[in-house]
C-alpha cells in the first residue's frame, strides 16, 4: 500500500476550526542568567464569527459592523433616489 495525499484534510481542519473554534494559550518568560526580565501571557481564539459571538467574543464589534452596513445601505438608497 502506497501513501497518498489527502487533499480534503486541510479543508476538514478548517471546517472544524470555523465551526467549533480553538483557543491557544501560552505563557512566555524571557530570562537572562536565570533572571526573569519579561513575562508575556498570550491568548488567541480562532473560530468563525458566528462561533465567536456565540461565546461572547467580538459581540460589540459584530453589532457595530452590522449597524454600519445598514447605515451605508440606507445612505446609498437615499443617493440613488435623488
Amino acid at each position: 500500500m502506497r501513501p497518498r495525499k489527502d487533499d480534503e484534510a486541510l479543508v476538514d481542519v478548517l471546517d472544524v476550526l470555523l465551526r467549533d473554534g480553538a483557543v491557544l494559550r501560552a505563557d512566555v518568560i524571557v530570562s537572562v542568567a536565570d533572571v526573569p526580565l519579561v513575562g508575556i501571557k498570550l491568548t488567541a481564539a480562532i473560530a468563525g464569527m458566528e462561533t465567536m459571538t456565540d461565546y461572547g467574543l467580538f459581540e460589540q464589534w459584530d453589532v457595530d459592523r452590522r449597524r454600519s452596513a445598514i447605515t451605508r445601505r440606507q445612505y446609498g438608497r437615499r443617493n440613488d433616489g435623488e
